[in-house]
This record gives C-alpha cells, sequence and structure tokens, in this order.
C-alpha cells in the first residue's frame, strides 16, 4: 500500500481507502462485512470512509463494529453528514448548525470513536447560508470530533467560498469526494484546477464506473444475476447513466488488451486509472466478498505509461462524460 498528502495537510491516507456505501447495513450481512474490513486492514489500507446516511446510520455502526479493537491512531477514519437520517425531519437534513452539532455526536457514537479524521459535507446546501455551515465545521474542529474538514462534490465555486470562509474561522478545507472514473470525468475542467490551487486533493468514489469498467457486464447478454445493476435497492438506478450510453459495454471490453499489458484485471486498471491524477489522494474500493478488496488493492502503486492513457482515452472516445455542469446536478435545489 502507499498513502499520499491530503491536500496540503500533513495527514496522509492510503491511495486506496475502504467504503461502504450501498454495501454495509444492506446489501451485505454483517459477518461479511467484518471479513471485508479485516482484508481490507490486511491488505494494508488504513482509511475508511462512510457517511450517516448509509442504511439510515446502520452503515457507521458495522463499520465501528468491525473495527473495533485496532489502534485508532494508525486508521484515517471519514464520515460525512447532508442527506436524512432519522425520522427526516425538518432538520434532519441539510448543514445547518443545528443538523451538523447533532450528527457529528451521533456519528462518533455510531463509529466509536472520540473523533473523526475527516468529516465531509456530503453535499452543498443550498438553503443554509455557507458562513452558518463553516462555522458550525470550525467549531467541531475546535471541540476535537473532526481532525480535518472536506466537502463531496461541490462545484469549483462552492469549493473556493467555502475555502475563503474556513480560512477565515481558522481551519482549512482539505478534500473533496467526487465521482470520479475514465468514464466519468466531470470534475477534469473545473473542480481539479481550483483544488491545486486552493491546496484539496480529490478522494474519488466509483472509480470504476458502478462496476461496468470490471468488464462484468458485456454486450447484449443479461445483467449478472446478484450484481448491482438488478438492485432494486438503489443500485440499479446508479448505474442507469452508464448502461444506457451507446456502445459503451463494447469500448469496455476493448480495454481488455491495455489491462493485460499492465498485468491487471479491468477493475484494477479502472482504479490504478484514477489514481494516475496527482490531484487525487486516494480511489475508494467497495467490496461485499473480501477477495474482492484483494484484488482492488493491487492497482496500488501502479504507474499507467502515457501511451497506455492515451489508448484507454481513444478507445473510450464520445463514451466519457466531461461535462463540468454534472457537479452542480448532485446537490438539490432545495432540502
Amino acid at each position: 500500500m502507499e498513502f499520499r498528502h491530503l491536500g496540503r495537510s500533513g495527514l496522509k491516507i492510503s491511495e486506496i481507502t475502504y467504503g461502504n456505501w450501498l454495501t454495509h447495513g444492506s446489501q451485505v450481512e454483517n459477518d461479511a462485512a467484518t471479513a471485508c474490513v479485516r482484508a481490507a486492514l490486511d491488505a494494508g489500507i488504513t482509511s475508511f470512509d462512510t457517511a450517516d446516511v448509509y442504511a439510515n446510520t446502520v452503515a457507521e455502526s458495522v463499520l465501528g463494529e468491525a473495527l473495533k479493537g485496532e489502534r485508532r491512531q494508525s486508521l484515517e477514519i471519514f464520515t460525512k453528514v447532508y442527506w436524512p437520517t432519522g425520522p427526516k425531519g425538518p432538520n434532519d437534513t441539510g448543514l445547518s448548525r443545528k443538523h451538523i452539532m447533532e450528527s457529528i455526536d451521533g456519528s462518533l457514537s455510531r463509529l466509536q470513536t472520540d473523533y473523526v479524521d475527516l468529516y465531509q459535507a456530503h453535499r452543498y446546501d443550498h438553503a443554509t447560508p455557507l458562513e452558518e455551515t463553516m462555522q458550525a465545521f470550525a467549531d467541531v474542529v475546535r471541540q476535537g470530533k473532526a481532525l480535518y474538514i472536506g466537502v463531496s462534490e461541490w462545484t469549483a465555486d462552492q469549493i473556493r467560498a467555502g475555502a475563503a470562509l474556513a480560512k477565515e474561522l481558522g481551519f482549512q478545507l482539505v478534500s473533496n469526494q467526487p465521482q470520479y472514473s475514465a468514464l466519468w470525468r466531470v470534475i477534469e475542467g473545473e473542480v481539479v484546477p481550483a483544488s491545486e490551487e486552493l491546496g484539496l486533493s480529490q478522494i474519488v468514489w466509483s472509480p470504476v464506473a458502478q462496476g461496468v469498467l470490471t468488464g462484468k457486464y458485456l454486450p447484449g447478454q443479461p445483467l449478472p444475476e446478484g450484481s448491482r445493476a438488478t438492485d432494486e435497492k438503489g443500485g440499479a438506478r446508479t448505474i442507469k447513466t452508464f448502461l444506457d450510453r451507446p456502445n459503451i459495454l463494447e469500448r469496455v471490453q476493448e480495454l481488455k488488451p491495455v489491462a493485460a499489458e499492465l498485468d491487471l484485471s479491468l477493475a484494477q486498471l479502472a482504479v490504478a486509472w484514477v489514481l494516475q491524477n496527482p490531484n487525487v489522494a486516494a480511489a475508494i474500493i467497495g467490496a461485499s466478498r473480501p477477495e474482492q478488496v484483494t484484488e482492488n488493492v493491487k492497482a496500488a502503486g501502479v504507474t499507467i505509461p502515457a501511451e497506455l492513457l492515451t489508448r484507454i482515452d481513444q478507445i473510450l472516445g464520445d463514451a466519457v462524460i466531461t461535462d463540468p455542469a454534472e457537479t452542480a446536478k448532485s446537490s438539490p435545489a432545495s432540502r
């Protein structure tokens, strides 16, 4: 495992980070989830990402239990706040001071820890003044409940405004957590340049494009049983963006010779691809089985030669989504 600095901070995180969105507390039984966490630890992963909204808080509890007994100082635990939790009352969502201050306490209790290493705004809240949000995050840091603050799926302008307020309040934004893969590159045009300028890193989710870049979805064939595309709890909806694009499955199959040249699987190639971006500190991988973790960590430390990166671009062609406006669409206009 290799480690990278998170933004301009002194914090180092494992460049393969284990995340439990759509798995712990929903798709995967607790014993299997714990086995995946153990596999991650055995592979040298020290960074773990979750959120209060995952499985309506259950994912945090499962992760906290799985990490119980580990040396806390040797781990980097990330969680997030924004989406509705609990009974979903009027103040159970967003980035108001009330919701942030209550949510951090709930997350710490479920994770069985006194602090998280990184606390992230899971989306931008258009219904709360940014000043209120950043002041609440500043207080969370001063109280020692979070060591660092990040955001997720914020636009370049939102990151600039948040970073300026954070500086005034005596802390810094160190990260952004966007979707990023060889097929979804919407952060490259605006978010990455702004982040480089301001000292933020990307911790990217879905490096395998919801599983499309694993190559398991074959052109003209039925969707594999038990795959994300057949999961009506949320997986099928999230992968639809890619599966609906013409010829995308054919293009993915054409990547196999590229992966073979590097002695990688398609999934490993996809994870290694996002790590070639110097502004990416970590790629988040999820798993429903321990062997998936063991396989995906082989992407750590891989260097893809420039000529192969060019060939990947040529193969994927216009199947790649690059419009920066897609980032803004991920944050609801209202709660």
